[in-house]
């Protein structure tokens, strides 16, 4: 799993495509079939998150959020979510170190909508989603069509997404910088026997525009970003106790020279007719991206400045970013999902990250502090 990022603004967001395309497991989001929706559905969200290093409680996040899925009529959907990130804390300036130029205070509000249109066999979403904050606003759209094989055995998706960022640090080391994205996704969905459902995707991802996180020091990157993403699931249903282990595998690439694997295991399990039980693991290792430097400091210069560096003839392009440090890490979580009746249901979910350098595949980057992360969600749902 990619650690949470709250601070990072020049990350590219995530277009709705993903959401609705991909059909990542995340807060609203569901698998589904291409039929429309009998019912409709409200729900809330509630997350606290916090994350430290040792002696140090880094970033907290508050973030409430709502959701909204409403039929039309039988061939037309509409959904749409609203979310308010609270944010504070502590972000290191380069590497772990803190400072009391690290420290800020922000919130974020964003939301989007989805319009759906059910054939026989097929759907066809459009997507429009707007993310704000005091320094950094976004803009998305996305397109998605998916078709099923005359069985409804076999699901084929395709799908395009947009985004159009723009960046003005409060520091006004850049003024209205833009980055632009346009991602495109192709996956198949296949009910291989009666308890295993496999599914495969494959996502492009094509940016240019301002990469630097203009808060740390010593931060220039390239001017684009290019991503490609392949992930595969495993769904196996256990019919004689009614559990199903939900298993995934992600293979990702950059062009900053990241390459990251992702496992991930979920047993699904009904305690009893209302209550159900979902352990969660999960273990991400990456490499460093090819700008990135261990802090090992120039003797002249001191910190922050790495060992080998002189300002008359300095690297093209240099990040004292942990985040993009070669590094291991482990997620544990649990879910609990309870049904009080037909139509109202309730869930709770603790998830615990840990983030080690040695703890990845082949050996990670050096004299990093180590990284930890809680968070916290509550949910209530309701259909009508």
């Amino acid at each position: 799993m990619k650690k949470l990022e709250f601070v990072n603004k020049t990350n590219p967001a995530i277009s709705l495509v993903v959401l609705a395309a991909i059909a990542m497991p995340g807060v609203w989001q569901q698998a589904h079939a291409e039929a429309e929706p009998e019912s409709g559905l409200m729900a809330v969200k509630y997350l606290h998150y916090q994350d430290s290093q040792p002696g140090l409680k880094r970033i907290k996040v508050d973030s409430p959020s709502a959701y909204l899925l409403l039929p039309l009529s039988s061939q037309w959907a509409v959904e749409g979510s609203a979310v308010v990130d609270s944010v504070s804390g502590a972000s290191p300036r380069y590497h772990t170190a803190i400072s009391s130029a690290s420290m800020m205070n922000d919130e974020r509000k964003a939301g989007d909508v989805k319009l759906t249109r059910y054939g026989q066999r097929s759907a066809v979403s459009v997507g429009l989603s707007r993310s704000n904050e005091h320094d950094y606003a976004s803009n998305a759209g996305s397109v998605d069509a998916r078709i099923s094989s005359d069985d409804n055995n076999r699901t084929w998706n395709i799908g395009f997404g947009f985004s159009s960022d723009k960046i003005n640090p409060v520091n006004q080391l850049v003024v209205n910088q833009r980055k632009r994205t346009r991602e495109l996704i192709f996956g198949i969905t296949q009910a291989w026997t009666a308890r295993d459902l496999l599914q495969l995707n494959l996502s492009v991802s094509r940016g240019k525009g301002y990469y630097d996180d203009p808060y740390k020091v010593l931060d220039t990157r390239p001017g684009f970003r290019n991503q490609t993403t392949l992930l595969g699931r495993w769904n196996h249903h256990f019919a004689e106790s009614g559990s199903t282990l939900r298993s995934s595998y992600r293979l990702y690439h950059d062009s900053n020279g990241i390459n990251a694997h992702n496992i991930q295991l979920e047993w699904v399990k009904p305690v009893n007719a209302r209550l159900t039980l979902t352990p969660v693991l999960r273990y991400y290792t990456q490499s460093a991206a090819r700008f990135y430097f261990d802090p090992v400091y120039n003797p002249s210069y001191g910190e922050p400045y790495p060992k080998g560096y002189d300002p008359a003839n300095q690297a093209s392009f240099i990040s004292l970013d942990q985040r993009l440090s070669a590094f291991g890490a482990l997620t544990l979580g649990l879910k609990a999902d309870y049904r009080l009746d037909d139509l109202w249901s309730i869930d709770a979910k603790l998830e615990s990250y840990k983030q080690r350098g040695n703890w990845r595949i082949g050996g990670g980057s050096p004299g990093l502090a180590a990284f930890n992360a809680t968070s916290v969600m509550f949910g209530a749902n309701r259909k009508f």
